[in-house]
């Protein structure tokens, strides 16, 4: 052990506080928290920590940092941010790129409309979810419209209506915008709407059978209709909802199942005693104990969510399950249980949940090994209007504009279908222009309108994906879907300072923003695999050309010099130089050469120089 280190342990402070390791060139490898950092510090290189990764990682540490902070709760606020900005290989790292839907209204507004959105923001609308799906958030949305008739339109349509739209005729609105419901009267269909999404459907159905009798009572028949019929379908609603729980508490429940270094997370989410869905997270890898992982993965899961339930069970006790309860409790604004259920209703709970994540693992490892149960995700994910079943990828290679070579894969069925590989010799572009080559290529490949794919993937971002486009409107197909895959620069800087770790993402046609595919491993295991053919099988033709082109002797441009005789000659003199360097009698007296020819070699590598020849 260096000595810099030994004295970096022997110095480590017995506070709290966080300590981050790292190997020889400085990268972090390992983010950690601690209550006392020089006896956990100790545990690591004194063999005391029996963790199957501890052995792995001591042996790649070369430095140690550390920052003392004034708690633990300090400390473990502080580890996530690290890890965030780090991304530690040792460390579990939870990024989920895709938020899940919530369902948003501004009671602030004087119109208020409910609306689906993925990110909560920190503002003073009140937020419902998240919803474990866009289809799940959808039809929520949908029911309460069929309910509660309220506007959908855009604020900027709202003010600059001067007659009702086709909702209002249709009665799915009750047209605020040109003020046929006032402001009093439509907040209360709002508040009604809030009720039924809080979950208090019996306090709502209460007080809509009371405003049903009152209005019956007035005569006014066509206004008891309508609240008739609204609670007849929220009674329905509720039929059909499966109570799971005899408390109306809201719990997360999380459940883990794990093959090897593959963690699969699903939290069963319950709200108000019912059942809302299961919410499975990216597959994890980790080579830590699995306590460890959760605990981190709380912190981060739980970092920018809108809504924290009263109760969150989980499969294992937590080394720092107390400082963990109080600062969710702070994120939370309210009191909540962490509780690791033991029996009755939360532990059968728990098992449903560990069952759907297992169930989420083995159907990804299904994906994997048969790639085409991944096509039908693929499909939806990145919202293709045809089944992918024949997918052609190009990829360019070159250096700097020379050799230049670009290459097509076809994959039917998810495999490789390598009759139907291609490579081209880009021949009308000069220079390093990667763009021309594609277009070239692309060109080459769809000029005949023949054997089209369903989808086409180009290697790049925004770019390419553009060039894609721009060739087939050039030739009139419209036929295939495009999409670009590119990968992260992994020395790319992002904002705040940190370094954004090399990740591939997809570029979608008419989509601002890329398209991350970590949360369906399959599928972007998939595409990295056609990705990864595409440019191994362009980076083996530059190598081919290249080596040819390396080899290429200057006897080739020697006028009479074939393949027979440059064997001839490399035979009798062994190298170039040799040949170079040979007196005239001597290249003249190698049979099949003669003197003719030997003249004609001498002079092409002694011309312009004052020796003559002998």
């Amino acid at each position: 052990m260096k000595k810099e280190l030994e004295s970096r342990i022997s110095s480590a402070p017995r506070t709290p506080g966080v300590y981050l390791m790292k190997d020889a060139s400085g990268k972090v490898l390992y983010v950690g928290k601690a209550k006392d950092l020089k006896s956990r510090i100790r545990a690591y290189f004194g063999g005391t920590d029996s963790r199957a990764m501890i052995p792995f990682l001591v042996s790649r540490i070369s430095d140690l940092e550390f920052i003392v902070t004034e708690t633990e709760k300090e400390a473990l606020i502080l580890e996530n941010n690290l890890i965030k900005e780090h991304r530690p290989r040792y460390n579990v790292y939870f990024r989920d790129d895709k938020a899940y839907f919530n369902v948003r209204v501004d009671l602030n507004e004087p119109f208020p409309r409910f609306q689906m959105v993925r990110r909560p923001r920190k503002d003073r609308a009140k937020y419902f979810g998240p919803y474990p799906s866009s289809a799940s958030a959808r039809e929520t949305l949908q029911f309460l419209q069929s309910l509660f008739p309220l506007r959908t339109c855009r604020d900027a349509e709202l003010n600059g209506r001067t007659r009702p739209c086709l909702e209002y005729q249709i009665r799915r609105c009750l047209a605020p915008c040109v003020g046929r419901i006032d402001s009093e009267d439509y907040l209360r269909m709002v508040r009604d709407g809030i009720v039924f999404l809080e979950g208090r459907e019996k306090k709502l159905l209460g007080e809509l059978k009371k405003r049903m009798t009152q209005a019956a009572e007035e005569m006014n028949f066509e206004e008891a209709a309508q609240l008739r019929d609204r609670i007849g379908a929220i009674e329905r609603t509720l039929e059909k909802q499966r109570m799971v729980s005899r408390t109306t508490k809201d719990q997360d429940i999380f459940g883990l199942y794990r093959e090897g270094p593959l963690i699969q997370v699903c939290v069963l989410l319950i709200r108000s005693g019912k059942i809302l869905g299961s919410q499975p997270l990216p597959v994890l890898k980790y080579e830590g104990e699995t306590k460890d992982m959760l605990s981190s993965l709380l912190v981060q899961y739980y970092d920018s969510a809108a809504e924290i339930p009263q109760e969150i069970l989980i499969p294992y006790s937590l080394e720092d399950q107390e400082i963990m309860n109080e600062y969710l409790e702070e994120r939370r604004g309210k009191a909540l249980s962490l509780l690791v259920p033991r029996r009755g209703r939360g532990l059968e709970l728990l098992r449903i949940a560990q069952q759907n994540a297992e169930h989420r693992l083995k159907m990804e490892r299904k994906s994997f090994e048969d790639p085409e149960a991944s096509l039908p995700l693929l499909m939806e994910k990145l919202h293709l209007r045809r089944f992918p079943e024949k997918i052609e990828a190009f990829d360019i290679s070159n250096i700097g504009g020379r050799l230049a070579v670009a290459s097509m894969v076809t994959f039917c069925g998810g495999r490789p279908w390598k009759s139907g590989y291609r490579r081209f010799r880009i021949r009308t572009v000069e220079g390093a222009d990667d763009y021309a080559m594609m277009y070239e290529a692309l060109k080459r490949r769809y000029s005949t309108g023949e054997n089209m794919p369903d989808l086409i993937v180009v290697d790049g971002g925004k770019g390419q994906l553009a060039v894609a486009l721009s060739l087939l409107k050039d030739l009139s197909i419209s036929g295939p879907d495009v999409i670009g895959l590119a990968k992260e620069r992994a020395d790319s800087v992002v904002s705040g300072g940190g370094v954004n770790k090399s990740e591939d993402r997809v570029y979608l046609p008419h989509k601002k923003e890329a398209l991350y595919l970590s949360r369906w491993p399959s599928v972007l295991f998939l595409l990295q695999r056609i990705r990864d053919e595409a440019h191994r099988f362009a980076v083996s033709y530059h190598r081919h050309l290249k080596t040819k082109s390396d080899f290429l002797s200057q006897l080739d441009n020697i006028p009479g010099i074939g393949a027979v005789r440059k064997k001839t000659l490399l035979r009798y003199f062994g190298d170039i130089q040799k040949i170079r360097e040979a007196p005239l009698e001597e290249l003249a007296a190698v049979k099949g050469i003669g003197k003719e020819m030997g003249e004609k070699i001498f002079a092409f590598f002694h011309e312009g120089k004052d020796e003559a020849p002998k």
